[in-house]
């Protein structure tokens, strides 16, 4: 019954990864913006999403968060689209937008009715080449910065701990340099600096214009061509081929925060997908991290939290697609009465049964389905296709290849599960971050009373 279940689900989604390829239209006009368009009839609504191959990676030393910085003003005004106006033309048409900043790209988003694509594109072609890059306006958002980083990483524990497992980790890869930025840089940042990132940065030949939904990918290049094309392309920086040295040895920090409860992350060094056709470790990590994590079943949660008590929680994570170098997690909260020591024992256990023993089908079979499901509900959404396209296109990799990576990762064998748990799960490659938490104060009581902030 599994099986079938498997294979029906597998059928679902290659068909439905052949017939995305099958839609997906692709045209690079003369200044080097690559315009990729997925038809999608079902509803009369459209996604625009315009991603620069530019995240905080390619960001100077002393000058983290500028990336993020640069995000932020461009809401605040063209000579045409005064500061502000930008949502409320979207808001008014009825639309939504939004932006995001990562290590490896930064993008910006709307959706609306279809009829107001023109007037999508002609917002965010506006912006891409005439923001008014003021002193003033700069001045007021680096403090909104600033505060943002204050509520979501100085007093958020969880998030302040990955911050400084990541500057830990990394020895010289600039993923050690948190997205928002080091408060020094943030305070030290002026305005010069952002309009250098955006000169630098901002060209129609550092992009990619996504565009899903109820269109005619004729009609789209029609109007990218008019809105996109005039726009001039220009010599982008000489980006560095930055890697990071093979770590000799564990690492061990310990972050004093005030919290509740306290935390412990493992991260160990793994590789990311370069060649989708030829790579086969980033597949087989993938699968390890289903078998580890996923659900009620999965190993971590099955042993660690239901059988022998030792964790409130416990997950694994790993993500096989970035600019970067690769990071496998195990992370988790102790039980009442049990510490950080023996939880990372406990989860050491686990990876020591799985080099030793490996994973049986009935795994393989569970976390094959589960992968499959997951990735045939993505489909529905017009928006997650349009991120997946532009996600993949802006880490050097083409959305064609999706089809084939479905099939890599369902072709992963029991044996390329337990090789790569061997091979990349081990000390020489750990760095492991245990919060220590420390008395809250009143306020902060009260403030976790009310729950976390929205991010």
């Amino acid at each position: 019954m599994r099986a079938s279940l498997l294979k029906y689900l597998l059928f679902l989604l290659l068909f439905s990864a052949a017939t995305l390829h099958a839609e997906v239209f692709e045209q690079t006009l003369r200044n080097g913006l690559k315009v990729i368009v997925k038809e999608d009839h079902r509803a009369p609504v459209i996604v625009q999403q315009v991603w620069y191959r530019a995240g905080s990676m390619d960001e100077k030393t002393g000058a983290t968060g500028v990336a993020h910085v640069l995000e932020h003003m461009m809401f605040k005004g063209t000579r045409s689209v005064p500061a502000g106006e930008f949502s409320k033309r979207i808001a008014a048409a009825g639309g939504r937008e939004n932006a995001f900043t990562s290590h490896d790209y930064t993008a910006y988003f709307q959706q609306l009715h279809k009829s107001k694509l023109a007037l999508a594109m002609q917002l965010e072609s506006d912006r891409m080449q005439n923001l008014q890059l003021t002193d003033a306006e700069f001045g007021k958002e680096i403090k909104v910065v600033m505060e943002e980083r204050r509520m979501r990483t100085d007093d958020e524990p969880h998030s302040l701990l990955s911050e400084k497992l990541m500057a830990a980790a990394y020895q010289e890869h600039p993923y050690q340099h948190p997205v928002i930025g080091w408060m020094s840089d943030l305070q030290a940042l002026g305005a010069g600096e952002a309009r250098e990132w955006y000169r630098n940065w901002y060209a129609p030949n550092n992009a990619t214009l996504v565009v899903g939904g109820d269109v005619k990918a004729s009609e789209v290049f029609a109007l990218a061509q008019h809105y996109y094309g005039g726009i001039p392309a220009h010599k982008l920086p000489a980006r560095k081929n930055l890697d990071e040295p093979p770590q000799i040895g564990v690492k061990r920090i310990v972050v004093k925060a005030p919290a509740q409860l306290p935390h412990m992350v493992m991260a160990y060094h793994t590789p990311v997908l370069r060649d989708p056709a030829q790579d086969w470790q980033p597949y087989a990590l993938e699968v390890l991290a289903g078998v580890l994590d996923g659900n009620e079943s999965a190993r971590l949660n099955k042993a660690l939290v239901r059988e022998q008590q030792l964790a409130s929680s416990v997950g694994a994570g790993y993500d096989s697609t970035s600019r970067g170098p690769g990071m496998f997690i195990l992370e988790g909260t102790p039980s009442e009465g049990k510490n950080v020591a023996e939880l990372e024992a406990g989860l050491r256990a686990q990876i020591s049964q799985l080099v030793q023993d490996g994973v049986n089908e009935d795994e393989l079979k569970r976390v094959k389905a589960q992968v499959t499901a997951s990735e045939v509900y993505k489909l529905d959404s017009l928006f997650y296709q349009a991120m997946q396209i532009g996600q993949l296109e802006s880490i050097g990799l083409s959305y064609k290849t999706i089809p084939l990576m479905l099939q890599k990762l369902q072709a992963v064998t029991a044996q390329q599960v337990q090789e790569v748990a061997r091979e990349f799960l081990k000390d020489d490659n750990l760095t492991v971050a245990t919060l220590d938490p420390q008395p809250l104060s009143a306020d902060q009581k009260n403030k976790k009373m009310g729950g976390r902030h929205a991010h």
